[in-house]
């Protein structure tokens, strides 16, 4: 029996695998391709999570897409906002036709020898295998486990009283109103979760292990708005994205470079925002440089508002044990909750735990090298769509799904075949994929693809060296190898 063949399969259909089907409608045209989706509908990040306050923690005018303007007045937008812009792309793009729901992908084998995939699915409730053959593979699924996030191992959980969740799985219509409720992390989702839920509760307690750095910024873009009235939108869109690359990519540079001088910056934005008592070192003053791990951004202080009016607090401790009525501190003092709300973390999962075999052969992830941050060595006609650590997801996403177009482009110009990375520099040294060290990243990190020491295995965390390598760089280096296909008397071609 023939298998349903496309030219280009993409894996995930949140926002980077949207943005995938519109550049491969737009740079490919006349290809056939599909989108597997694990899940029953779009958004991926932006469906899953539903607690309180859920928003973006990059702003929207480099959040979006590059061919989709952004024209919300709030730049810094919520969750169900950046949900309604993805599947309105889709709408508008006519790429929700080439999804098929509840495929969750779980094998992908290549054969040289054809030159195309053999992608395994199991679909729906049933789990039912199917199969489809591409020539291209390219991977939206992001880098962390849908089905379960990180939860510590708390000494005497099955003694409290009260409720305890995770907010990947945030129970439908949770009543926090007139609850004791702590918040456990420092994280994005931490300072998200405080001040959206302090309003109705009776009392939040940001609980954390160690302090995290803190940027505040403004909900709406003010040079955005002023523009608005003078310009078209495209125009204004374009500017202040452009805009916001220059100031994100300098910032990032002065704290990686002066960390001292970052350091007292972002210490004295905090303590415009709080009293003058307030004990600042204690709770915000990590003991890393700024980007060791990523920051945290906090839109018009709404955080700190909430300290400020005493319905909010945060406590620097570490947990002895869960108690029946709440949290006992290994200082001794006791947290009172009816609700605690584990904010500790994700589980990175490669692929979605996908595995990939290469003509018969498993490939062992960590034995692999990140090619340009987006294909790996020894895997033909297969990338993957990784965004920036410290700068938006779709920045990158952008420029993946570009170079794929461009990769393909070249293929067809070789009479088909594939394009392979290969390594075959001594010089070139191992390094973690993601230099990051949270705690999220480092318990899984070696299972990863390595990166390398120099270009063009090196993965840039820099918007403005990318457009240059992926966008307008040669598709010809020392790294990649292009194979051809057959020509149309069937003989077989030789290696480009």
């Amino acid at each position: 029996m023939s298998l349903e063949h496309f030219d280009v399969l993409v894996v995930g259909a949140g926002l980077s695998g949207i943005g995938a089907g519109v550049h491969l409608q737009t740079h490919c045209p006349g290809k056939t391709w599909a989108i597997l989706e694990a899940r029953d509908t779009i958004g991926g990040t932006w469906d899953l999570f539903r607690y309180p306050g859920i928003r973006s923690d990059s702003d929207m005018f480099t959040l979006g897409y590059s061919f989709k303007p952004w024209t919300a007045a709030k730049s810094i937008a919520d969750g169900p906002s950046i949900l309604e812009y993805v599947r309105q792309t889709a709408r508008e793009h006519d790429v929700d036709r080439h999804i098929r729901f509840r495929h969750k992908v779980v094998r992908a084998s290549w054969s040289s020898d054809d030159a195309r995939w053999t992608v395994e699915a199991e679909c729906g409730e049933a789990r039912e295998t199917r199969r489809y053959t591409c020539r291209f593979l390219y991977m939206c699924s992001g880098y962390y486990r849908y089905d379960a996030g990180y939860m510590p191992d708390f000494p005497g959980a099955g003694d409290f009283g009260g409720k305890l969740i995770h907010p990947q799985h945030w129970p439908e219509n949770l009543d926090y109103a007139g609850k004791r409720v702590v918040v456990i992390g420092s994280g994005a989702t931490a300072v998200t979760l405080v001040p959206a839920m302090a309003g109705n509760a009776a009392h939040v307690t940001m609980l954390q292990r160690s302090p995290t750095y803190v940027l505040t910024l403004p909900g709406e873009d003010r040079i955005a708005g002023a523009l608005r009235k003078v310009l078209p939108e495209r125009a204004v869109y374009a500017l202040t994205r452009s805009k916001n690359v220059l100031m994100s990519l300098a910032f990032y540079t002065v704290c990686r470079r002066y960390p001292g001088f970052a350091k007292k910056l972002l210490r004295k934005g905090i303590a415009a925002q709080l009293p003058a008592d307030y004990p600042i070192d204690e709770h915000f003053r990590p003991q890393y440089n700024p980007w060791d791990q990523r920051l945290c951004f906090v839109p018009d202080a709404d955080l700190f508002k909430a300290v400020r009016r005493g319905q909010a607090d945060i406590v620097t401790d570490n947990i002895e044990r869960f108690t029946p009525d709440g949290i006992r501190l290994k200082s001794g003092r006791e947290l009172a909750a009816d609700i605690v709300v584990s904010a500790t973390g994700l589980q990175l999962l490669a692929f979605g735990g996908m595995q990939i075999r290469v003509d018969g052969e498993d490939v062992d992830l960590a034995r692999t090298m990140s090619y340009k941050g987006m294909m790996l060595s020894g895997v033909p006609n297969f990338a993957y769509c990784i965004g920036y650590t410290n700068a938006s997801w779709t920045l990158k996403a952008d420029l993946a799904s570009q170079y794929v177009c461009r990769i393909i482009a070249r293929l067809d110009r070789n009479g088909g075949g594939y394009a392979v990375p290969h390594n075959d520099d001594p010089s070139v040294g191992e390094e973690p994929l993601i230099d990051f060290s949270s705690g999220y990243v480092q318990r899984a990190i070696e299972s990863f693809p390595k990166q390398g020491s120099k270009a063009p295995w090196k993965l840039h965390q820099n918007y403005i060296k990318d457009l240059i390598t992926l966008r307008y760089g040669t598709l010809e280096d020392s790294g990649m190898r292009f194979v051809a296909g057959r020509d149309d008397t069937g003989a077989a071609a030789e290696a480009a």
